[in-house]
């Protein structure tokens, strides 16, 4: 059964660094992207970062560039997002799903099939 499971999330200081996780389960990484998305209290889900399945091109929004850096480990079977230098701006809810990809490229554009429940992420001092 597909299902994705996001961990990691937590409590941390300005400046400090947290490691989420995207555990995935009914389908092989290597054939779809997969992004993380987040979403904060009143707002939209918005992505944040996506990796294709299998070239493991990646891509970010602007305001993660440089502090985020989103990885897969095919035989896991689970996706990372390790988040350095985190800004009150990034608290959300962080969610992982399955994108869509032309080509090599993953796009950050939910497929629309499989949300978890998430990861809360707080920055805070």
């Amino acid at each position: 059964q597909l299902q994705l499971v996001e961990s990691g999330g937590g409590l941390v200081q300005p400046g400090g660094s947290l490691r989420l996780s995207c555990a995935a389960s009914g389908f092989r990484l290597n054939y779809y992207g997969i992004g993380w998305f987040r979403q904060a209290p009143g707002k939209e889900r918005s992505g944040v970062s996506c990796i294709s399945g299998s070239a493991g091109m990646t891509a970010y929004v602007d305001s993660v560039k440089g502090r985020f850096t989103i990885s897969g480990d095919i035989a896991k079977n689970t996706v990372y997002l390790q988040m350095n230098s985190l800004k009150p701006e990034d608290t959300a809810v962080y969610y992982c799903t399955r994108v869509i990809t032309i080509g090599n490229m993953c796009l950050m554009q939910s497929i629309g099939d499989a949300w978890g429940q998430g990861t809360q992420v707080t920055v805070s001092s």
